[in-house]
């Protein structure tokens, strides 16, 4: 096992989750990922439940990084949105190693990608 992760990204990212998932799993880590995907969500009613419990599910989050070796930025064209760079900056002030989806660390971290230019 290579450790734990954590995914942070905007829940629009819903595919470059699953990607980075479904790869970061194959390469032996264990990933932690989102609740929901709020910006991804069509259901008005899961939308509604979902910013009911935005305080909690941040918080819950956060507890994923505490216990992770490693967090996973999902930024999509470089794009952090505002709850990722929370999650970024709690990762920063605890020491925990950070990998960034717009910088290629999925294919460092994922020997089965390493000779694909891109996923």
């Amino acid at each position: 096992m290579e450790g734990i992760i954590t995914l942070c990204g905007s829940t629009k990212f819903k595919k470059e989750f699953n990607e980075c998932n479904y790869y970061l799993t194959l390469s032996d880590y264990i990933v932690l990922s989102v609740g929901s995907f709020l910006h991804s969500d069509s259901d008005p009613e899961i939308k509604e439940e979902i910013i009911k419990h935005k305080d909690q599910l941040d918080r819950l989050h956060k507890e994923k990084i505490d216990i992770s070796r490693a967090v996973f930025i999902i930024d999509k064209d470089g794009y952090i949105g505002e709850s990722t760079r929370s999650e970024l900056d709690h990762a920063l002030r605890l020491g925990i190693q950070i990998f960034y989806y717009s910088m290629g660390d999925l294919q460092r971290l994922c020997p089965m990608l390493r000779n694909k230019c891109c996923t």
